[in-house]
Protein backbone atom coordinates (compact mmCIF):
# COMPACT_ATOMS: atom_id res chain seq x y z
CA UNK A 1 0.00 0.00 0.00
CA UNK A 2 1.60 3.52 -0.67
CA UNK A 3 2.15 5.74 1.72
CA UNK A 4 -0.48 8.14 0.59
CA UNK A 5 -3.39 5.17 1.27
CA UNK A 6 -1.54 4.67 4.96
CA UNK A 7 -1.99 8.01 5.91
CA UNK A 8 -5.33 7.90 4.75
CA UNK A 9 -6.20 4.87 6.72
CA UNK A 10 -4.84 6.02 9.48
CA UNK A 11 -6.09 9.21 9.87
CA UNK A 12 -9.52 7.61 9.40
CA UNK A 13 -8.94 5.51 12.19
CA UNK A 14 -8.51 8.04 14.69
CA UNK A 15 -10.44 10.16 13.20
CA UNK A 16 -13.30 7.89 13.68
CA UNK A 17 -12.97 7.95 17.61
CA UNK A 18 -12.99 11.04 19.87
CA UNK A 19 -9.66 12.68 20.86
CA UNK A 20 -8.51 11.52 24.44
CA UNK A 21 -8.62 13.47 27.24
CA UNK A 22 -6.53 11.27 29.55
CA UNK A 23 -4.78 8.27 27.71
CA UNK A 24 -3.88 5.72 29.67
CA UNK A 25 0.04 4.25 29.41
CA UNK A 26 0.90 0.88 28.41
CA UNK A 27 1.10 -1.20 32.03
CA UNK A 28 4.48 -3.08 30.61
CA UNK A 29 5.84 0.61 29.92
CA UNK A 30 5.26 1.46 33.39
CA UNK A 31 6.63 -1.59 34.81
CA UNK A 32 10.01 -1.35 32.92
CA UNK A 33 10.78 2.35 33.19
CA UNK A 34 9.78 3.22 36.48
CA UNK A 35 13.62 3.22 38.26
CA UNK A 36 15.36 4.32 35.22
CA UNK A 37 16.97 7.96 35.28
CA UNK A 38 14.84 10.47 32.91
CA UNK A 39 16.57 11.09 29.80
CA UNK A 40 15.71 11.47 25.87
CA UNK A 41 12.85 9.10 24.82
CA UNK A 42 11.34 7.95 21.30
CA UNK A 43 8.12 6.42 21.23
CA UNK A 44 7.46 5.45 17.83
CA UNK A 45 3.70 5.07 16.90
CA UNK A 46 2.51 7.17 19.86
CA UNK A 47 -1.02 7.12 18.94
CA UNK A 48 -3.45 8.69 20.97
CA UNK A 49 -0.98 9.15 23.14
CA UNK A 50 -1.00 7.91 26.80
CA UNK A 51 2.68 6.59 26.86
CA UNK A 52 3.98 10.30 25.34
CA UNK A 53 2.05 11.83 28.09
CA UNK A 54 3.29 9.43 31.49
CA UNK A 55 6.80 9.63 30.49
CA UNK A 56 7.05 13.40 30.03
CA UNK A 57 5.14 13.75 33.52
CA UNK A 58 7.89 11.32 35.42
CA UNK A 59 10.68 13.66 33.38
CA UNK A 60 11.55 12.24 30.40
CA UNK A 61 12.13 14.62 27.35
CA UNK A 62 9.79 13.14 24.36
CA UNK A 63 9.71 12.65 20.51
CA UNK A 64 6.25 11.19 20.02
CA UNK A 65 5.20 9.96 16.56
CA UNK A 66 3.14 8.64 14.22
CA UNK A 67 1.99 8.36 10.43
CA UNK A 68 -1.37 9.96 11.51
CA UNK A 69 -1.41 13.79 11.82
CA UNK A 70 -4.94 13.09 13.51
CA UNK A 71 -2.72 11.55 16.01
CA UNK A 72 0.11 13.65 16.40
CA UNK A 73 -1.95 17.01 16.19
CA UNK A 74 -4.31 16.16 18.94
CA UNK A 75 -1.21 14.94 21.23
CA UNK A 76 0.00 18.07 20.70
CA UNK A 77 -3.14 20.00 21.63
CA UNK A 78 -2.67 17.83 25.21
CA UNK A 79 0.57 18.16 25.83
CA UNK A 80 -0.12 22.17 25.34
CA UNK A 81 -3.63 21.84 27.53
CA UNK A 82 -1.44 19.76 30.53
CA UNK A 83 1.28 21.72 30.95
CA UNK A 84 3.79 19.14 28.90
CA UNK A 85 4.20 20.90 25.60
CA UNK A 86 7.77 21.44 26.89
CA UNK A 87 8.80 18.12 27.30
CA UNK A 88 6.56 16.10 24.37
CA UNK A 89 7.38 16.59 20.54
CA UNK A 90 5.52 15.14 18.45
CA UNK A 91 5.62 14.93 14.83
CA UNK A 92 3.59 13.06 11.78
CA UNK A 93 6.04 10.67 10.69
CA UNK A 94 6.02 7.72 7.99
CA UNK A 95 8.59 5.06 9.53
CA UNK A 96 8.63 3.44 5.98
CA UNK A 97 10.71 6.28 5.21
CA UNK A 98 13.81 7.45 7.33
CA UNK A 99 14.21 6.90 10.91
CA UNK A 100 13.71 10.27 13.11
CA UNK A 101 17.11 11.58 13.85
CA UNK A 102 18.24 11.93 16.95
CA UNK A 103 19.80 9.96 19.98
CA UNK A 104 17.84 8.14 22.77
CA UNK A 105 18.00 6.74 26.00
CA UNK A 106 15.36 5.30 25.69
CA UNK A 107 12.88 4.34 22.34
CA UNK A 108 9.60 2.17 22.79
CA UNK A 109 7.57 0.72 20.42
CA UNK A 110 4.37 -0.51 21.83
CA UNK A 111 2.10 -2.91 19.31
CA UNK A 112 3.42 -1.52 16.33
CA UNK A 113 1.29 -4.04 14.49
CA UNK A 114 -0.23 -2.86 11.16
CA UNK A 115 -2.52 -4.54 8.34
CA UNK A 116 -0.37 -2.25 5.89
CA UNK A 117 3.50 -3.26 4.72
CA UNK A 118 6.27 -2.11 7.10
CA UNK A 119 9.22 -3.26 6.97
CA UNK A 120 9.13 -4.03 11.02
CA UNK A 121 12.51 -5.29 11.47
CA UNK A 122 14.47 -2.47 9.31
CA UNK A 123 12.41 0.01 11.51
CA UNK A 124 13.59 -2.04 14.76
CA UNK A 125 17.06 -2.65 13.56
CA UNK A 126 17.43 1.60 12.86
CA UNK A 127 16.01 2.13 16.51
CA UNK A 128 18.95 -0.10 18.27
CA UNK A 129 21.15 1.95 15.85
CA UNK A 130 19.55 5.32 17.64
CA UNK A 131 20.21 4.50 21.00
CA UNK A 132 22.85 5.51 23.21
CA UNK A 133 25.23 3.30 25.02
CA UNK A 134 23.05 1.78 27.57
CA UNK A 135 19.98 2.86 26.16
CA UNK A 136 17.16 0.47 25.80
CA UNK A 137 14.90 -0.33 23.20
CA UNK A 138 11.54 -1.70 24.31
CA UNK A 139 9.02 -3.67 22.01
CA UNK A 140 5.83 -5.05 23.18
CA UNK A 141 3.85 -7.23 21.14
CA UNK A 142 0.47 -8.79 20.61
CA UNK A 143 0.99 -12.36 22.01
CA UNK A 144 -2.87 -13.58 21.38
CA UNK A 145 -5.26 -12.26 19.68
CA UNK A 146 -7.95 -9.75 22.49
CA UNK A 147 -11.48 -9.95 21.83
CA UNK A 148 -11.67 -6.64 20.97
CA UNK A 149 -8.96 -7.08 18.17
CA UNK A 150 -9.55 -5.17 14.48
CA UNK A 151 -7.45 -8.64 13.48
CA UNK A 152 -9.68 -11.82 14.44
CA UNK A 153 -7.71 -13.95 11.53
CA UNK A 154 -7.95 -17.72 13.95
CA UNK A 155 -4.59 -18.54 11.24
CA UNK A 156 -2.49 -15.17 12.72
CA UNK A 157 0.88 -15.96 14.24
CA UNK A 158 2.90 -13.83 16.18
CA UNK A 159 5.94 -13.94 15.91
CA UNK A 160 8.16 -14.64 19.56
CA UNK A 161 10.44 -12.04 21.32
CA UNK A 162 13.15 -14.25 20.03
CA UNK A 163 12.38 -14.10 16.38
CA UNK A 164 12.00 -10.63 16.54
CA UNK A 165 15.41 -9.94 18.02
CA UNK A 166 16.80 -12.68 15.37
CA UNK A 167 14.90 -11.19 12.26
CA UNK A 168 16.89 -7.46 13.68
CA UNK A 169 20.26 -9.66 12.98
CA UNK A 170 21.88 -6.81 16.27
CA UNK A 171 25.97 -7.67 16.53
CA UNK A 172 25.84 -8.89 20.46
CA UNK A 173 29.14 -7.52 21.26
CA UNK A 174 27.38 -4.21 20.90
CA UNK A 175 24.01 -5.54 21.57
CA UNK A 176 22.60 -7.84 24.18
CA UNK A 177 18.84 -8.62 24.98
CA UNK A 178 17.75 -8.13 28.13
CA UNK A 179 14.19 -9.41 28.50
CA UNK A 180 12.36 -11.94 26.09
CA UNK A 181 9.07 -13.17 27.35
CA UNK A 182 5.64 -13.74 27.18
CA UNK A 183 3.79 -12.95 30.37
CA UNK A 184 -0.39 -12.79 30.59
CA UNK A 185 -2.78 -10.10 32.04
CA UNK A 186 -6.11 -8.93 31.87
CA UNK A 187 -6.35 -6.53 29.69
CA UNK A 188 -9.21 -4.00 29.72
CA UNK A 189 -11.23 -3.33 26.21
CA UNK A 190 -13.69 -1.00 24.70
CA UNK A 191 -16.58 -0.88 27.28
CA UNK A 192 -14.86 -2.16 30.30
CA UNK A 193 -15.01 -5.52 29.08
CA UNK A 194 -12.14 -7.67 30.09
CA UNK A 195 -10.08 -10.41 29.01
CA UNK A 196 -6.75 -12.29 29.38
CA UNK A 197 -4.07 -11.56 26.88
CA UNK A 198 -0.45 -12.55 26.28
CA UNK A 199 2.68 -9.84 25.24
CA UNK A 200 5.63 -10.53 23.65
CA UNK A 201 8.08 -8.38 25.56
CA UNK A 202 11.80 -7.47 24.20
CA UNK A 203 14.15 -5.34 25.59
CA UNK A 204 17.51 -5.26 23.78
CA UNK A 205 20.46 -2.83 25.74
CA UNK A 206 23.22 -0.84 23.74
CA UNK A 207 26.24 -2.01 25.46
CA UNK A 208 28.45 -0.20 23.49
Amino acid sequence: MSTTNAVTFWDGVYAARPAATDPRPNVRLTETVTGLPPGDVLDLGCGDGGDAMWLARQGWRVTAVDISAVAVERLADLALSRGLGDRITAERHDLDGPFPLGWFDLICAHYLHTPLDLDRAAVLRAAAHALRPNGRLLVVDHGSTAPWSWNQDPDVRYPTPQEVAADMDLDPATWTVERADAPRRIATGPGGRTAEVTDHILIIRRTA
